[in-house]
């Protein structure tokens, strides 16, 4: 079976909004996980679709399941975690509750705060984790990438050819990332930036899917304003090819 797994345990503390997680801000005229949401329910392929909340944001996230006729059998709301990747084995620990464990198990993890992914992504995600056990959804790097070990001076300037940006879906078979997970050092755990780390850190390949230039993520204010101007102007739709 295939789930998808919307990842919206954050607080949205970079976005400096107070009032309530940013993945609940008002995005034309519904909230930006309900505009996720619906984009992953687009996806026929996914069997259920579970969204990982703030223990405290539980109910609200129900209701506005409500509010927007998404309040189907299709759509699991759990507590997330302390971490992305504690949010994401609680909602494998919830798949496996409900639908035991199985070596053919796919699980689509995607941020709640990326609400213009498209369908062929979601899809070339399935496709890609069903032959090849991992991949990552990626844009080549447009910019000079600059890295600096103290924050003063450049320590190296990369080659940009080889260089991407990570998106996300990151989709994997379950059996393949608890196994791996569980293979981590303390010490390893602790370096985790997402989900796709586990597998590069114990050498296991991860495919690249081509992501979406409009596929942004709502971090700061000015992405919020440009989510703003894209949903208004109804370009959410533009894709590139693929790379898988």
């Amino acid at each position: 079976m295939i789930f998808g797994a919307v990842l919206a345990g954050g607080v949205g503390s970079r976005m400096h909004v107070g009032s309530m997680p940013k993945q609940f801000l008002p995005l034309g005229d519904k909230p930006i996980i309900i505009h996720t949401l619906e984009k992953m329910l687009m996806c026929s392929k996914l069997d259920a679709v579970y969204i990982g909340i703030n223990a405290a944001w539980l109910e609200y996230m129900n209701d506005l399941l409500i509010k927007y006729d998404l309040n189907t059998d299709k759509v699991v709301v759990t507590a997330g975690g302390n971490t992305r990747n504690d949010t994401i084995f609680n909602i494998i620990n919830e798949i496996e509750a409900a639908y035991g464990e199985d070596e053919e198990h796919i699980i689509v993890t995607h941020d709640a705060v990326r609400p213009f992914v498209t369908l062929r992504t979601i899809e070339e995600n399935i496709e890609c984790a069903l032959k090849y056990g991992a991949c990552d959804t990626v844009v080549p790097a447009v910019d000079t990438i600059v890295t600096s070990n103290d924050n003063q001076l450049i320590t190296s300037i990369p080659d940009r050819s080889v260089m991407y940006q990570g998106q996300t879906p990151q989709s994997f078979r379950i059996c393949l990332l608890k196994d791996l997970y569980a293979k981590l050092s303390t010490d390893e755990k602790n370096i985790l930036t997402d989900a796709c780390k586990i597998c590069v850190i114990k050498g296991t390949p991860v495919r690249l899917v081509q992501g979406n230039t409009a596929n942004i993520k709502i971090t700061t204010i000015s992405d919020y304003k440009i989510a703003q101007a894209i949903v208004s102007s109804n370009i959410d739709g533009l894709e590139e090819d693929t790379l898988c």
